[in-house]
């Protein structure tokens, strides 16, 4: 099994041209990828940019690394808009955005409530999150949609010329319980794990890892896909393992979790002060333009 890619999750909290000149700086570095959290501000982080602007200054100034969100939801985003930006975003970068999507959070700390309306249980959190990951699917693909449902409407919404990417910008989907996988299956290019799911495990990721991955390939079986279809996405920073402690300890983790079905990995651009503070050099010294 090859390597997994690797990408970069960026902080979108500096103005520009400050910012550009770091994006520019992850392209120089070699990365694969380069995300961006969807949020109007997340766990105190200040000042806090758009996810969706950010991309689109983002293309305008990079021209070789994948661009995409980590995640964007239904907490802020209706299908219709999000659709809209992600296939302007696609042209602008030359068909090289991917849109990563999740349920969202029920507090304030990842906007579940900033917009106010009714408070979901679970169950509905994830009704609505499959419905609007659904109807995404089907927006992007165009050239016309109308849809009508228990938490969207949708009349005549038209896409042309529709996405660079054919047959749309690729969709990778977050989730760990079965619902959230199984619609990774269904409409997902990639699915995303974050390393937080081991927390409720005894701390053992790579268990975690082993499990889900089984359960995605099962569901991709059942929906009569390939699961070499999928890609696998692992978002490092939310457990403890040390991920920039060393070149070495990068490259054994991501053959650790290669291994596992992994195909990519994200991780943060090192900020001081903050969980994901790290040693600037070994950050760049894992750039894959540089190993």
């Amino acid at each position: 099994m090859s390597a997994p890619r690797v990408g970069v999750v960026m902080w979108p909290t500096q103005s520009w041209p400050q910012a550009g000149e770091q994006w520019r700086r992850a392209e120089e570095l070699g990365f694969d990828t380069a995300w961006v959290y969807d949020h109007t501000a997340w766990r105190g982080h200040t000042p806090w940019y758009d996810a969706y602007t950010t991309l689109a200054a983002a293309a305008a100034t990079t021209s070789r690394i994948r661009l995409g969100t980590l995640v964007t939801s239904p907490n802020l985003r209706h299908p219709v808009l999000a659709a809209h930006a992600a296939k302007t975003i696609d042209h602008i970068s030359g068909g090289r955005l991917t849109l990563g999507v999740g349920a969202g959070g029920a507090n304030r700390t990842s906007d579940g409530d900033i917009l106010g309306g009714p408070e979901l249980t679970p169950r509905q959190r994830a009704d609505r999150y499959a419905e609007w990951t659904t109807l995404l699917d089907r927006i992007l693909r165009g050239p016309e949609t109308s849809f009508e449902g228990e938490y969207y409407e949708v009349r005549e919404a038209f896409t042309g010329p529709g996405c660079v990417q054919r047959p749309r910008v690729p969709i990778y989907v977050a989730g760990t319980g079965p619902r959230g996988v199984a619609l990774a299956a269904r409409v997902g290019d990639g699915w995303i794990i974050d390393s937080g799911a081991a927390v409720n495990k005894g701390g053992d990721l790579a268990a975690v890892v082993r499990d889900k991955v089984a359960l995605l390939e099962r569901s991709c079986e059942r929906e009569d896909r390939d699961p070499r279809d999928v890609r696998r996405l692992l978002l490092t920073g939310f457990n403890d393992e040390p991920w920039l402690e060393s070149p070495q300890t990068f490259a054994d983790l991501a053959g650790r979790y290669g291994a596992l079905g992994i195909t990519d990995i994200a991780v943060h651009w090192p900020r001081p002060g903050t969980p994901w503070a790290a040693d600037e050099s070994v950050f760049e010294a894992i750039g894959p333009g540089l190993a």
